[in-house]
């Protein structure tokens, strides 16, 4: 992506409306959800505590919206400048973990530009983090997060979007902390962007990730990998999930509070194969 050229969306018409009326509608009603939603519209009042990122699910928002609201209005009131994104490789394309260094991504409601500066600092710092747009060129789980950015924000921010196909516990410690070293004593949001337990029966699912789950509000990325093995557990990001608990814990947060969990099937009555998702801020 060289400099001024925009990433058009992959993904709108599909996993979200590519009119832009329609989509502020749909975000909208997502907010307002009381049931798995946060039943409100932005902005939250201030939180007591500051927050430092969050696990977000990337399905289309029929589905997952309305639980991904519910860290976004968390995240209404907060101060932040820029946000690193990280999320998984879903097409298998492109380099093991990747970044883009300048441009900027378009969706309905406009373009977010890329923090050039801060993705080469993380590119330098970690050693892990390739330039490579064809890497994010067809993927939807790191675009379906910024309409929601765009919604809560009328101030523009910068991203910095990190997708990662090497999602071990090796690699997902050392982007961590790259993250961290590079983002600490600014406005930074970490976002993680994770579906959890994909096409299982839906009590299965909600045994599943619980166990999941708490390892993460503990911030115990041992345990987190632990229990993915036991349980093969199909998070589709954990490697994203790792490294943004990593960063956090070294930014300061102390614990992941869950806002929601809901699966496809409690969401949409289909209880047969379901997919997980969550919306967790870490504090």
């Amino acid at each position: 992506m060289t400099s001024g050229v925009r990433r058009l969306s992959a993904v709108a018409g599909v996993f979200y409306p590519n009119d832009k009326l329609e989509l502020n509608k749909l975000l909208e009603l997502s907010f307002r959800d009381d049931k798995y939603g946060p039943g409100k519209i932005p902005p939250a009042t201030s939180p007591k505590q500051k927050i430092y990122g969050l696990v977000s699910p990337h399905a289309g928002y029929i589905y997952s919206g309305s639980v991904a609201a519910n860290g976004f209005y968390q995240i209404s009131s907060s101060t932040f400048d820029d946000v690193v994104m990280i999320g998984p490789n879903h097409y298998g394309i492109g380099t093991g973990v990747a970044t883009t260094r300048e441009g900027s991504w378009e969706t309905p409601l406009g373009q977010v530009e890329v923090n050039s500066d801060l993705a080469l600092g993380i590119s330098r710092e970690s050693g892990l983090v390739d330039f490579d747009d064809f890497a994010h060129s067809r993927d939807h789980c790191l675009e379906v997060q910024i309409p929601f950015l765009q919604f809560i924000r009328k101030d523009p921010v910068k991203i910095v979007p990190i997708i990662v196909m090497m999602q071990d516990k090796k690699t997902a410690s050392e982007l961590g902390k790259s993250v961290a070293q590079c983002t600490i004593n600014t406005d930074t949001l970490l976002i993680a962007s994770s579906d959890f337990t994909h096409y299982e029966p839906n009590a299965e699912a909600h045994r599943k990730d619980n166990e999941l789950i708490k390892t993460i509000l503990s911030l115990d990325v041992s345990a987190f990998y632990s229990v993915l093995e036991r349980l093969n557990v199909s998070a589709c990001g954990y490697g994203a999930i790792a490294s943004v608990m990593t960063a956090v814990k070294i930014l300061g947060a102390t614990k992941g509070v869950l806002l929601k969990y809901a699966t496809s099937g409690d969401v949409k009555g289909d209880t047969r194969s379901v997919v997980g998702y969550s919306s967790i801020i870490f504090q």
